[in-house]
């Protein structure tokens, strides 16, 4: 199939912003909590509709009375946390164009950033991210004004707006229109240098809208058990504006949590209780294998790995019953799910806080295999597909209908269409309004409204796509092969030793990997060998660590033909990190970056 539509499910916009729900909200139902906030005693405090309105207010008053007017761009450098939304919805009352900034981002980027878009003034969370932008301040004519929330920036601008009348916060909202620009979100930079896109009002009212009413059952819980969601994807991303946005328009209680790693998480997930999470791969990695390292360690491993093998059978005949290609699990499969799900699956439903059905996971590829086990643990996970041109998702799993190992259908309103080349083209509401100040790169992407998405992917006859890498990363061997990493790639990290994975080859006689380790992983590993803990230089050279990433590369070598295989590879001591500009902000690989810093491992492969 080359192209696939699915018709529209939720009206566009015809008139006003995303600030307009704020204040409709606290009118309609003023008491209902709309956010919760995390006190110093790890205590969630709800945030009515009513209290996040006047907070709203009040911000926005304060950013008119420091000069900020209908228009401006004001970028936002933080972690994800309650302030955050807060001054999204503040500036987007005005009119006014947020213009968010990775926290781990260099002095340089950030120069970049904020220089193209001309902002007026920049919000920071702490001093050192102020230090970096007061480090290339001299170098940022336009920027007047500096804000930091752990210096009382909340306090300051609602105290500066108390001045203010309301009514000119309304004037300025009522003159926001849906083709208005809500945010100028900037690409991660993996091909070049990152490029700002004008996403819209109207980009980001359709997309909330339509998530929420194709995948009505997570947005939508059972009476008496409000749908809620803990929201840790960084803001700066544009899937985590989607989901604060969606969540607010749809009545979704959202808490903030500014850590992506698992001790911070895991107990604010357990605390928090959210009916659904949105997420990338790597969490339900990281769930998935510490889970399996806990049951290792207790003893218990061969149990949870045949419980694994009845999730993963359980979900494979629910998916094959869906599509009508099967009965669905048989009745000794059901009976054998039954008690692996008080043995096991209960417990790993438990650790995410006891009331998580959904998921939905996005930013890159997930393997079918974790997709399975999730859903016949109980905990569905819909894998969509999109980008930052494109408002987030383009692309999803429908709640009745999962493909596991796809990307799902286009989203209602929007159409997929596979180019000669292999090339997915995306035609919607969600695509964005273009590059800022970058008319030729616009014209380059986007033609008579189809956006060249630069990834190569296929439709099935259900129209259900599939990524099977990124034009620019395709390799092309000496020989003339051409190559897609991407899955090679993803099933080396299957394996629970493994972070990371870079195949390389272009130009080179044959296809050869770099490897890096996931320390907790090998620290366990290790323990349960009764070996004694190893330095990074030393895992490098160890025969039995060295024999299972073995294992890995040929369980990822049987996907593909001799020619694509992967002929050798080398463990690397360190991890790729953003620290070292080797990973996007958004944890992509910059495959030119680490092809330069580890030339010599590189060519060593060949020697």
């Amino acid at each position: 199939m080359r192209e696939f539509t699915v018709p529209p499910i939720a009206a566009a916009p015809q008139a006003g912003g995303l600030a307009d729900a704020v204040f409709e909200h606290a009118q309609e139902d003023p008491h209902r909590a709309s956010f919760a906030r995390k006190d110093e005693d790890g205590r969630w405090h709800d945030v009515t509709t009513t209290a996040f309105r006047d907070e709203v207010l009040a911000l926005a008053k304060g950013l008119i009375a420091h000069g900020v007017r209908f228009g401006d761009r004001v970028a936002l450098m933080s972690r994800t946390r309650y302030e955050w939304t807060l001054f999204d919805f503040a500036l987007w009352s005005l009119g006014a164009q947020s213009v968010p900034v990775y926290p781990t981002s260099s002095a340089e980027q950030v120069l970049w950033m904020l220089h193209d878009a001309e902002v007026s003034a920049v919000l920071v969370e702490h001093e050192d991210h102020a230090m970096t932008v007061a480090s290339v301040i001299d170098r940022l004519p336009r920027l007047h004004r500096l804000w930091q929330l752990d210096a009382g920036a909340v306090e300051e601008l609602t105290e500066a707006g108390t001045r203010i009348d309301d009514e000119v916060v309304h004037r300025h909202r009522r003159a926001v229109t849906p083709d208005s620009v809500a945010t100028v979100v900037y690409t991660s930079g993996t091909t070049g240098p990152p490029k700002g896109c004008l996403i819209t009002h109207a980009n980001l009212m359709f997309e909330g809208d339509t998530m929420a009413r194709r995948w009505e059952p997570i947005f939508r819980s059972k009476p008496g058990d409000e749908p809620s969601t803990l929201l840790f994807l960084p803001l700066a991303h544009v899937f985590g504006r989607m989901v604060e946005v969606a969540a607010l328009r749809n009545r979704v209680k959202v808490g903030h949590q500014p850590s992506l790693s698992a001790n911070a998480l895991m107990p604010d997930l357990v605390t928090f209780r959210p009916t659904f999470i949105l997420a990338v791969p790597y969490i339900f990695e990281k769930l998935f294998h510490g889970a399996r390292r806990k049951a290792e360690a207790e003893g218990r491993l061969a149990a949870f790995d045949k419980a694994v093998e009845i999730a993963v059978r359980y979900a494979e005949a629910v998916e094959e019953r869906a599509f009508d290609n099967g009965p669905g699990p048989s009745a000794g499969l059901r009976l054998q799910h039954q008690v692996f799900d008080k043995l096991v699956y209960k417990k790993l439903r438990d650790a995410m806080g006891g009331r998580i059905r959904y998921a939905m996971s996005g930013g890159s590829a997930m393997e079918r295999r974790l997709g399975l086990f999730f859903g016949g643990s109980g905990v569905d996970i819909f894998e969509g597909y999109g980008l930052t041109e494109t408002s987030a998702a383009t692309t999803g799993n429908p709640p009745d209908r999962i493909r596991y190992g796809s990307v799902g259908q286009p989203v209602p309103g929007t159409t997929v269409h596979i180019a000669e080349d292999g090339e997915v083209w995306v035609h919607g509401p969600n695509v964005f309004a273009g590059y800022l100040g970058d008319p030729q790169a616009t014209a380059a992407t986007v033609r008579d409204g189809w956006l060249a998405t630069g990834d190569i992917g296929s439709l099935d006859e259900d129209g259900y796509l599939t990524i099977t890498g990124r034009k620019k990363e395709i390799l092309v061997t000496s020989s003339g092969k051409s190559v897609s990493p991407a899955g090679l790639e993803e099933r080396v990290r299957a394996h629970p030793l493994v972070a990371q994975c870079i195949v390389v080859g272009n130009d080179r006689p044959y296809i050869a990997a770099l490897v890096t380790l996931d320390q907790e992983a090998v620290e366990h590993w290790l323990t349960m060998q009764g070996r004694p803990q190893l330095k990074p230089v030393e895992l490098v050279r160890d025969p039995d660590l060295e024999m299972e990433v073995r294992r890995a590369v040929v369980a990822a070598n049987t996907a593909v033909s001799q020619a694509e295989s992967i002929r050798t590879f080398r463990i690397l001591a360190h991890r790729f990190t953003e620290e070292r500009g080797l990973l996007t902000p958004s944890l992509k690989l910059k495959r030119k970056a680490i092809e330069s810093a580890y030339a010599v491992e590189v060519d060593a492969l060949y020697g």
